[in-house]
């Protein structure tokens, strides 16, 4: 018997001297018959290793016989769970949340046990067994579904995020969960601590993460962004998604490509070039969708653009951009606007009307006067309605000088480490060095041109998210 009155595994003659833990031949010689709940909580309670409590846990059994055990309950139906605690049981209790989570006959946990581990567990040891982060991760947005009330999976989702890796520049799979929930839930604002640290490190040993896993943290991340009107930001992780190079084009980069334009018409009143990685289908396919006729027409042909709404209304509210282009729309006047400060020094206000598409001159005064004094364009206007318009004074605060330089110094200082770690990569060194060669033999051959237009492939799957 140990301390908490449970039996220990039975040993074997290799191990009798030995933590079952640390020796995957003890849990080879110890058939599935021998392996019971008890056993194993006894294991995990006097286990002082984390990689050899992993091995345990995974050969104590087979994959079927183990996930039953570790979602049953003990004799005199007592919950494993409450003889344990995150920071001493850390991996013991990674698996038997995670297996509970997932086996449809087993007593689930309750809500104070996931949020306790989630809050409590130690990070260096649950990076032993990423996959059963992933597991417990997915089984929380699950449980909470099948509760039906999904909002209860963001509290332990974020901590199990926030402590889990290094850093939170490092991808992992609990991103794509934490970030779909929140939007499925419209509760954008738990997600803005995340999303303030830009995803610079993929560590595979960390997470089972897959290239979908990229688009979709960086698509829900736009969303959620753009839903708070944090629009630069939104344009960045749209972009990220949409331009993510892959062996074929995914949907789910369309449907950021579709929402990026409509960003930057907010944002910006134009769109910006595609950038050099994006998948060359996806342009194309774009000029095929009314977007890129909005596009075009932006912001001077306003009846145009409101026709185009009203035909496609449909269409944009099943792919869910009404908003965006509704909001596009409604500041379609403010670009046009501007632009005409670009061309003319003076102008009256019946004459911005009929530029802006605005017939009454009322609804144009106050749409100036709002300008000047959100700063969107430095102008005067005078009693007769004649409209001065003149290019904005430049101010710049101390403050803003020393916030430019320390960015400029942490862009500097990561830019060095990521260098570093390229230089550090087998492979890139091999692909670098044979560049080179090839370039001392001259410029390559342009392949399309030689060989023409090539075919670019089945897409991926769909991947979209509730």
């Amino acid at each position: 018997m140990n301390q908490s009155g449970l039996p220990t595994p039975p040993p074997t003659s290799a191990t009798s001297t030995t933590n079952p833990a640390q020796s995957s031949s003890s849990a080879a010689g110890q058939s599935a018959s021998d392996v019971s709940l008890a056993s194993i909580v006894a294991t995990i309670t006097s286990a002082s290793n984390p990689s050899h409590l992993n091995q345990y846990l995974r050969s104590c059994a087979s994959k079927d016989v183990r996930e039953v055990l570790l979602s049953s309950i003990l004799p005199g139906s007592q919950d494993p769970l409450t003889l344990l605690n995150a920071r001493d049981h850390t991996l013991g209790m990674l698996y038997i949340l995670s297996a509970r989570l997932h086996t449809v006959a087993s007593d689930k946990p309750l809500w104070h046990h996931i949020e306790g581990f989630c809050r409590d567990f130690v990070p260096e040891h649950a990076r032993v067994a990423p996959d059963r982060v992933t597991l417990l991760a997915t089984g929380i947005r699950q449980f909470a579904e099948v509760d039906g009330n999904l909002k209860l999976a963001i509290a332990p989702l974020s901590d199990l995020l926030v402590k889990y890796p290094p850093t939170l520049s490092h991808l992992t799979t609990i991103h794509p969960i934490f970030l779909t929930t929140c939007v499925a839930t419209r509760h954008f604002t738990a997600a803005t601590p995340v999303l303030a640290h830009s995803i610079t490190t993929i560590d595979l040993s960390l997470s089972d993460l897959t290239y979908h896993d990229n688009l979709i943290y960086h698509y829900a991340g736009g969303i959620a962004l753009a839903a708070l009107k944090n629009w630069s930001a939104a344009e960045e992780l749209f972009e990220i998604c949409a331009s993510s190079p892959g062996s074929a084009a995914s949907a789910i980069q369309m449907e950021a490509l579709k929402k990026l334009a409509l960003v930057q018409l907010i944002y910006r009143g134009k769109t910006s070039p595609p950038s050099k990685y994006m998948h060359p289908i996806l342009t194309r396919l774009f000029k095929a969708t009314p977007y890129s006729s909005f596009m075009n027409a932006y912001p001077l042909q306003r009846d145009y653009l409101r026709s185009i709404v009203e035909n496609e209304q449909q269409l944009f509210t099943n792919e869910r951009t009404l908003g965006l282009v509704t909001q596009a729309l409604d500041r379609a006047p403010r670009w046009a606007i501007k632009k005409l400060t670009t061309t003319y020094l003076t102008l009256h206000l019946s004459d911005i009307g009929r530029e802006v598409g605005i017939s009454d001159e009322n609804e144009v005064k106050a749409l100036i006067l709002s300008m000047i004094e959100c700063s969107e364009i430095s102008a005067e206007l005078s009693a007769d309605g004649t409209v001065s318009f003149s290019d904005p004074p430049v101010k710049f605060e101390k403050t803003d000088v020393d916030r430019v330089l320390a960015q400029a110094q942490q862009q500097d200082a990561l830019l060095v480490r990521l260098e570093k770690e390229m230089e550090r990569n087998k492979e890139y060194l091999t692909k670098a060095v044979k560049s080179k060669d090839d370039a001392a033999w001259g410029p390559a051959m342009d392949e399309d041109g030689a060989f023409g237009d090539r075919t670019s492939g089945n897409w991926a799957e769909d991947m979209s998210f509730a």
